[in-house]
């Protein structure tokens, strides 16, 4: 394979996908465009007749191959660090054909004001999700974290909103789910939020409280084919979402109450 030196001006050999490749061949064909230039300067400077069109087409040669390396090329793959965008952390199926997601460390989110570090958590799917993007343009879009999708199950997201938009907390203390909203008034304060509508005490078909770890957990079950699940820790409200439509929910409705049921933050990770 050709090296970098020998390619045509104007083009350029990638010898890997990598970010760190595409960084190097961008790095390399810049060096080669300012020796360009440079000497286009000197000819024109020693009387030889250089236009400006020829400046400007080796300047914009240079700026296409180096959109072409960054903008089409495959995206490298993440690493960890306070990385920006989605990390993966999808596990591979066990014999069950259960994946755990556990929140990559290194995956990064302020998610509104108040920001804190954010603990890593985990939650049970199966074969069939997969990690979609997130929009800042989805309702609550700023606060959401992660969201996945089946084309069999229906959809999850998980939202972080931190206590400090909705109540007042001391520097220092690490209040429960329990200290912070009632387990009645929960639907009440972030339903509208979670699924874009009023929820009233008709719209809930079943809710209970347990416990996972040190925290307690409120869980629901709507009307619609919502189920909801939610605890407090380090001045984070935690909640995964779900929600099938009535075909998926028909043959799908206890994998994701499963699924809600798994979701846990790892509170010995802090």
């Amino acid at each position: 394979m050709r090296s970098v030196s020998q390619a045509p001006l104007g083009q350029i050999l990638v010898p890997s996908r990598s970010r760190l490749f595409r960084k190097r061949a961008s790095n390399a064909l810049l060096r080669r465009w300012r020796s360009t230039a440079s000497c286009l300067v000197e000819d024109s400077e020693q009387h030889i007749p250089v236009s400006r069109r020829l400046l400007g087409t080796v300047a914009f040669g240079a700026v296409i191959n180096i959109a072409e390396l960054t903008c089409f090329a495959p995206p490298g793959g993440a690493v960890m660090g306070m990385t920006a965008g989605r990390v993966p952390g999808l596990a591979p199926a066990d014999a069950n054909g259960t994946r755990r997601y556990t929140r990559p460390e290194g995956k990064s989110g302020g998610h509104g004001v108040g920001w804190t570090e954010i603990t890593p958590y985990f939650f049970d799917v199966y074969e069939g999700w997969e990690e979609v993007p997130v929009s800042i343009a989805d309702p609550g879009g700023t606060e959401i974290d992660v969201k996945f999708y089946s084309d069999n199950d229906g959809g999850l997201k998980v939202v972080l909103a931190p206590v400090l938009r909705f109540a007042n907390v001391e520097e220092g203390t690490n209040p429960t789910i329990e200290e912070l909203i009632p387990f009645e008034r929960f639907m009440a304060g972030f339903g509208p939020e979670l699924t874009q509508n009023p929820v009233t005490d008709e719209d809930i078909v079943d809710k209970f409280v347990d416990t996972r770890g040190i925290l307690t957990y409120y869980n629901f079950e709507l009307r619609d084919h919502t189920l909801v699940s939610a605890t407090v820790w380090k001045k984070r409200v935690y909640i995964v979402c779900l929600k099938a439509p009535a075909r998926q929910w028909r043959s799908s409705a206890q994998k994701l109450r499963d699924t809600m049921k798994s979701f846990t933050v790892l509170t010995d990770m802090t």
